[in-house]
Parts: C-alpha cells; structure tokens; sequence
C-alpha cells in the first residue's frame, strides 16, 4: 500500500505515532435492537469531570423504553466532541442503547484545524494518567445513569476514538466489547492479557494512515493472547469513510480523507451483529 505525499508532513508524523489521522458470566437481560414502541430519542447535555479537567458529553436514550439496557460509550474523532459523534449517539439509541458521546480533550473542546486536532490528540495520548481518568470518569457517568445495566457496557470509537476505545480495552477497562472505526492500531497499550472484551475493528483498505506492519503486529498480538476479535478492511476504502463530511474536510485539508457509502453500512451493520451477540 502507497502512503500518499501530503501537505501536512508535521500533522501525518503526529498521526502515524498515534495511529491516527482525524468476563465473567454475568447475567444478561435482552436488549433488542430494535423496539416494538414508539422511540422518542432523548437526548441531554451532561457534564462531568476528573480531578483536573471538565467534560462536556451528550447523552442519548428512547425514553420509552422501560427496561434497564446496555451501554456504550461513543469516543470522537481528532476533531474533538462534535455533531457526528452525536449523531452516532443518537442512531444508538434508536437501536434501544443508552449512549454517550464523550469530550476526551475536556470543556467540548473542538479542533478548526488538522494541526490543532494532532496537539490535542497527542495530548491525551501520550498522558496516559490522565486519558484514563478522563474515560473512567465516562464510563462511571454511563454506568451510573437510570437506564443503563451497569454490567453491560462498550465503547466504540472513529479515528483517534477507536484508538482509545482499543487502547483502554487493552489497559483492562470493564468493557464487554470494543468497536473502532478508521482507527490506528499502533496503540499506547498493544493487546495483552489484561484485555477483557469483544474487539471489532472496521478499517479502510486503502488507508495510508494504517500501514500494513501495524496491522500485522495488532492481529499477531491478539492472537497470541486468544482475543475475541474481527478485523475487516474494506476495500477501496480511506481515511474517514463513515463520515460524510470526510470528502470536504479532505479537499479543504489536503488531505486523504473520503465517505464511502458502501462500507459506512456496512460497518455500522457489522457493528449492530457485534452488539447483538455481546448483550443478547
């Protein structure tokens, strides 16, 4: 696979180190995807913190159904807590999920620009002590919330997100599966025994930001200790393929970002069967 030559050396070698570019046998109560009553999406401003930081999170549920549910925590790309990854919040709860789109930077702080987005990302990344409290601290929030089963609970993540939701998976986090979407492998915390969940990782075939040998050294680390896993690349896929702002973003930026319909749906199918098999 070729890397294609960018305008933005500095903000690719800041990716490539992040590998970015933007249980137990507890009871399980069903949580069907899809429910019979009328859905009423609710969705709230919450607010949150560490010792250090605050943190402004969306969160999203159908008020309408009754019965406590799992949940999941929807990690942003580098551009930080934005619409899309409320929407993504949104569209699972319409699946009868209880949702929250986390702020990892802290105070919504959003990135204008791909070199503001590497700043924040490698922020958080190369702090491993604080990007722990700050996704301990969501999950708690998640857990904690009036419709969540506190024992049924995943993360998912785009971009920079799915390294973290794959990163605090591998450091042990009580998580019963991980999705990540056009994610880095090459992660601060590799796979190790200390992993608990499902993984799935839905990536692009042809994107530059994911070299090969990374891909390599993530599968063979998850085999050696059995993990659960699915890796799927998607052919003539890139950067950003879920989003439909990636084809502006990428022009606007120069940069190798692009929607691809074909494997938006079906990653986001893949996605629903994983957490299908997980909470039912």
């Amino acid at each position: 696979m070729k890397r294609q030559a960018l305008s933005y050396p500095l903000i690719l070698l800041i990716a490539a180190s992040l590998g970015l570019g933007c249980k137990g046998e507890a009871k399980k109560e069903e949580a069907p995807p899809v429910q019979a009553r009328e859905l009423s999406i609710k969705g709230e401003e919450v607010s949150y913190a560490t010792d250090t930081t605050e943190m402004k999170g969306y969160l999203a549920y159908n008020e309408n159904l009754e019965t406590k549910r799992p949940g999941i925590l929807v990690i942003h790309e580098w551009w930080g807590h934005n619409e899309y990854t409320r929407q993504r919040a949104d569209m699972l709860a319409e699946l009868g999920y209880t949702a929250l789109a986390v702020d990892m930077y802290g105070n919504g702080r959003q990135a204008e620009h791909p070199e503001d987005a590497g700043k924040f990302a490698g922020m958080v990344m190369q702090n491993m002590d604080a990007a722990q409290a700050r996704f301990d601290a969501a999950l708690e929030l998640l857990k904690s919330h009036s419709t969540v089963d506190p024992d049924q609970i995943a993360a998912i993540g785009y971009c920079f997100g799915g390294s973290v939701a794959l990163t605090m998976a591998n450091a042990g986090k009580d998580l019963d599966a991980v999705a990540a979407f056009h994610s880095g492998v090459q992660l601060p915390v590799m796979p190790n025994e200390n992993l608990k969940a499902r993984v799935l990782v839905c990536n692009g075939a042809e994107d530059p930001f994911i070299s090969p040998e990374s891909v390599t050294a993530f599968t063979r680390a998850m085999d050696s200790i059995k993990a659960d896993y699915n890796y799927i690349a998607y052919e003539g896929a890139t950067h950003s393929f879920t989003s439909k702002a990636a084809d502006s973003l990428g022009k606007k930026f120069d940069m190798p970002l692009a929607y691809q319909e074909k494997a938006d749906k079906e990653s986001w199918q893949q996605l629903q069967d994983f957490l299908n098999e997980t909470f039912n």
